[in-house]
């Protein structure tokens, strides 16, 4: 709100009138002292307003609201500033944000959502961010590079009075929201898969952890859930940190604890989501080791699941999509538009600067060979012709997803 300006005035022309009679010292003194009281008043009065005014105007700005003159909320469409973090990764694009912008376009016709892709650099993001606030966006939503390089785009964002809404991982900084998976879930589907698949041996097994970037908390997340299921159960003879997720860094990873361990002194692998699966397998499979033992997975990519019909990996974490880029944004516009978001979290949760963020933590389902068709395919995420090519055409039989014919069973 801009300050008042003191504005000159003219002054009225002089008139001639005809003067009063005389009034008395007595009542002149009353009338002044009547004056100066109606005066102290309107002073007051006018003080009171202009308070008032200045606490709404700062309330709005915190809600990112604009207040009219005469103190009402306006509504207006916002401007939905969307920075996922790459685009290697299948889900970024194919689901997050064409999701992200259907369900914007569905609750808000008239916002927009601008995109950026950080491309695995932290400082690209940064710059975005603080693009994005000059720019005028009203509200983000941040699934974070590296959670705490971003921390100072994030002040810098709640001091422009534009929430943020932390997708998929927990950014450091002063969030208003945050919306994602359980990672202690996911990693406790990825152990307990894993002691299955190694039956009454997993106490005398020896696997390899292969765990995401340590610029990630939910990669500490995972690791913390699966090592709760593991603890005592099974021998982790290696655990990797793998630099920005990436298919190759496991892969190198793979072959050094390969060289370490010896072929066939690995009997499992946790790794902690499909791309990471992807360079493990090609490592096993160099060294030429067969079987391969079981491999974990996450995000049920097209590639994993044809690996696990085709006997190469073991399991993914499917992690509905819909469900969570639905929620971010439905919680952006209500940030957004100053409305509370208790209506949509139910848990809250705490960064290393800010405590009990409101939260919404949804439930991962583990998914192998025999439930592929009651999970991704019932769910619409793919079709049964994306899964089943060619190459997969005898796997996909084997596992009830097509018929001789190859014309694909329905979901059940």
């Amino acid at each position: 709100m801009s300050r008042s300006r003191r504005r000159s005035r003219a002054h009225p022309p002089t008139r001639s009138r005809a003067h009063p009679p005389p009034r008395s010292r007595t009542r002149s003194r009353a009338d002044s002292r009547t004056r100066d009281r109606l005066r102290a008043a309107v002073a007051v009065a006018v003080g009171l307003v202009l308070a008032v005014s200045l606490a709404a105007c700062g309330k709005a700005a915190q809600l990112g609201e604009t207040m009219s003159v005469a103190g009402t909320r306006h509504r207006g469409p916002l401007r939905i500033g969307l920075l996922l973090p790459e685009n290697e990764i299948a889900r970024f694009e194919r689901f997050d944000r064409p999701l992200i912008q259907q369900r914007v376009k569905e609750l808000c016709p008239s916002c927009t959502v601008s995109y950026s892709s950080a491309q695995h650099d932290p400082a690209a993001q940064r710059f975005q961010i603080e693009a994005m606030i000059t720019n005028g966006i009203d509200v983000l939503i941040l699934d974070a590079v590296d959670t705490k390089a971003v921390r100072h785009s994030v002040v810098q964002a709640h001091r422009a009075h534009v929430p943020v809404i932390a997708y998929d991982r927990v950014a450091e900084g002063p969030i208003s929201g945050y919306v994602s998976f359980d990672g202690g879930s996911v990693g406790r589907l990825q152990g307990e898969a894993l002691l299955r698949a190694l039956g009454p041996k997993a106490r005398s097994s020896r696997i390899v952890m292969m765990n995401g970037s340590y610029t990630d908390p939910n990669a500490g997340w995972f690791e913390r859930g699966a090592r709760s299921v593991l603890r005592g159960k099974v021998k982790i003879a290696k655990s990797y940190e793998t630099v920005g997720w990436r298919p190759e860094n496991a892969n190198r990873n793979m072959s050094a604890a390969i060289a370490a361990l010896g072929p066939y002194g690995i009997d499992g692998v946790l790794a902690a989501n499909d791309g990471l699966a992807s360079g493990v397998i090609t490592a096993l499979k160099a060294a030429r080791i067969h079987p391969i033992p079981p491999v974990t997975g996450q995000d049920a990519e097209v590639a994993g699941l044809q690996r696990i019909l085709a006997g190469e990996q073991y399991m993914t974490v499917y992690k509905p999509f819909k469900r969570e880029a639905y929620t971010a944004a439905e919680m952006a516009i209500a940030a957004g538009h100053g409305q509370s978001l208790s209506k949509i979290t139910k848990q809250r949760v705490d960064n290393s600067t800010t405590r009990g963020i409101p939260a919404v933590l949804l439930e991962p389902v583990a998914v192998t060979a025999h439930n592929i068709k009651s999970t991704v395919i019932k769910d619409g995420l793919y079709r049964v012709d994306q899964i089943c090519t060619r190459k997969y055409a005898d796997d996909c039989r084997k596992a009830g997803l097509i018929d001789r014919d190859g014309s694909p069973h329905d979901a059940e």
